[in-house]
């Protein structure tokens, strides 16, 4: 017999996939408090919210199983609602609705009013910029822009996301004031692509304007930027992450490949010789800057001599910080066109292969690092360490520093001077100054 759930009208939001997804469930949130809707972020609550994820396979797949998860509950009586959202339920919503009819109701990436309405929330203009924040209470993302135009033939986001669409500096200022004002010490700007901020509003690349005005916020200490294109890069971006000390000396620019061909087919508008200039460009602008790049192993027509081009690429470049991705083939996009023809086992063999060698290139990198101090922010504690970064680290994706807990006490989203005394391959092992 079908028991109705104990939690009573709390609202339980799921989040998969990347950091957008983690701002817009923070959005949805601060507008159901304001509804006086009692939500929590992954725990237990009668009505349940799934923000999905469908970049690639994988992603998609953890979201299907997710969806099923709850709606298996929901039929065991132990959730009364499922609601989907985000990326999946904008891309496949029709085959979702006939696959998992027992889903309450789906809806898309634009379509807060109407999920907060049938979570009997109203949605409230003036809360610009309010969210209940789920990181760590010392750092927060600040999402700068939405969707993208750029024409990468692999990537299914503008189907998902839409055209890219900037937000006014002056919104992005109040919002980090606020955060601030809640003990936010760190910026993490994201959007699906930081190079394109501002073309839209300002008819110019304004990145570097908009770093500006976000260095005086008082409170914030460090930002740092996710996800910059290499084509058209803002170099006065540059000049100021030389000269505030605001600003991390890090950039994310997934970068995707190096032999040309495949460049080409990739659709991403620049050439194995102009991206190792950009990089030279920015190493000499900012000397000591940690960049992080992504890359896509077993794209359709990657011959054995494209990958070996890669690697020996990735072995001159010494990237402080790399991930590696096999190629998914996603329908819609101009990609799905071309036969997807290395095999799976290759595709993994590559990618094992590109991250063996970062590893073995981090760890030398990381050695340098033993006798340095570093300024750490301290996320959390773990176990018997307390874990910090660097300006140079991310959470969740780069390296940590760990601090013996049993020989020290640290302040958990404080800055500490840390004097490093040994190094692994992705961990650095320090002690207070």
């Amino acid at each position: 017999m079908r028991t109705k759930s104990l939690k009573k009208n709390k609202i339980n939001v799921v989040t998969l996939g990347c950091s957008k997804n983690v701002y817009d469930s923070e959005v949805l949130m601060g507008q159901l408090r304001a509804s006086n809707k009692e939500v929590a972020h992954e725990e237990e609550g009668n009505v349940v919210v799934i923000n999905t994820c469908g970049f690639i396979a994988n992603a998609k797949e953890e979201s299907v199983n997710t969806i099923l998860e709850y709606v298996q509950k929901k039929e065991a009586g132990e959730v009364d609602k499922v609601f989907v959202t985000g990326c999946l339920s904008e891309r496949y919503k029709p085959d979702l609705q006939k696959e998992i009819p027992d889903v309450d109701e789906y809806f898309g990436t634009s379509d807060l009013p109407n999920l907060l309405k049938a979570l009997g929330a109203d949605y409230k203009h003036e809360l610009l910029g309010e969210r209940l924040t789920t990181t760590p209470k010392n750092y927060a993302y600040l999402k700068i822009a939405e969707g993208c135009d750029r024409p990468c033939s692999f990537c299914a986001i503008p189907l998902m996301r839409g055209k890219h669409k900037s937000t006014p500096i002056e919104e992005l200022v109040a919002e980090a004031g606020k955060l601030a004002a809640n003990g936010v010490k760190e910026l993490i700007l994201i959007a699906q692509d930081l190079t394109y901020y501002g073309l839209d509003l300002y008819k110019k690349r304004n990145l570097a304007e908009l770093l500006e005005a976000l260095s005086k916020v008082d409170g914030i200490e460090w930002i740092r930027l996710h996800y910059a294109f290499p084509t058209g890069f803002p170099m006065d971006v540059l000049e100021l992450m030389a000269k505030e000390p605001k600003i991390c000396n890090y950039i994310d620019i997934p970068l995707q490949h190096i032999s040309d061909s495949i460049l080409k087919s990739m659709r991403r508008g620049t050439t194995q010789a102009k991206t190792t200039q950009l990089l030279k460009d920015f190493r000499a602008s900012v000397p000591g800057m940690a960049i992080r790049t992504t890359l896509i192993v077993g794209y359709p027509g990657e011959t054995e001599e494209d990958f070996q081009t890669l690697k020996t690429w990735v072995k001159d470049m010494r990237f402080e910080r790399l991930g590696c991705f096999t190629y998914s083939h996603e329908e819609n996009t101009h990609a799905y066109n071309l036969d997807d023809d290395v095999p799976e086992a290759i595709k993994q063999q590559r990618a094992n292969e590109i991250m063996e060698l970062q590893s073995q290139i981090s760890w030398e990198l990381n050695q340098e690092k033993i006798g340095n101090t570093y300024k750490c922010i301290i996320d959390r504690k773990e176990g018997n360490h307390f874990v910090g970064r660097t300006e140079f680290d991310s959470p969740d994706v780069d390296n940590e520093v760990l601090i013996d807990a049993s020989k020290h006490y640290l302040k958990i989203g404080d800055f500490a001077q840390i004097k490093i005394f040994d190094a692994a391959d992705f961990d650095l092992y320090g002690e207070p100054v």
